[in-house]
């Protein structure tokens, strides 16, 4: 039987973000699957770097892992009402690599803020982004989580029982993308 590869991609560097908390849930909710977590700790996009010394090793790593892919989940945190510099940063380098590996790529987007909104906005600007790209990004159920400090446990599990059901539904959803 069939092993899907999934990719995680957080928006966020730090080692206990929600959002990475977030992604890891999401990865545990879409089942057996090889899963690999992304590192976005990568250089400032700079056009005159690529000139002189080409793409990034760990730029080509993260494009290839997303090539590799069979799915790939993003969470990203809101930032002055839009998605991170780090993950604007990924997505920069990234179109800038030979082949575009998000092309019909199934992609389920979330995001896990400090306030009210769960990562509304941020979630709308990530979704602009990738429009270029041309993925199948998935339209819901949407994934915010509001007060993320809050909606964790230690563990880094989900409290919420409407978060928990809406993200087993879009990782189902995302499981059944890669089926079709």
């Amino acid at each position: 039987m069939y092993v899907p590869k999934l990719l995680g991609i957080s928006g966020s560097l730090r080692i206990n973000a929600s959002n990475r908390s977030l992604i890891r849930e999401a990865a545990g909710f879409f089942g057996e699957a090889t899963y690999t977590e992304a590192d976005l700790n990568l250089p400032l996009f700079d056009a005159d770097m690529q000139e002189q010394q080409g793409i990034p090793v760990s730029v080509q790593l993260l494009s290839d892992q997303i090539m590799q892919s069979d799915a790939v989940i993003i969470s990203t945190p809101e930032y002055n009402k839009s998605l991170s510099g780090v993950l604007k940063n990924a997505l920069d380098w990234i179109s800038r690599t030979e082949g575009n590996p998000w092309r019909d790529k199934p992609v389920a987007i979330m995001s896990a803020a400090a306030g009210r909104s769960g990562g509304e906005r941020a979630q709308f600007a990530l979704r602009l982004c990738m429009v270029p790209f041309r993925p199948k990004v998935l339209p819901g159920p949407e994934i915010m989580i509001a007060g993320a400090a809050r909606a964790f446990d230690p563990q880094g599990h989900l409290v919420d029982e409407r978060s928990i059901a809406n993200l087993t539904e879009l990782m189902t959803n995302l499981r059944q993308s890669i089926i079709r």
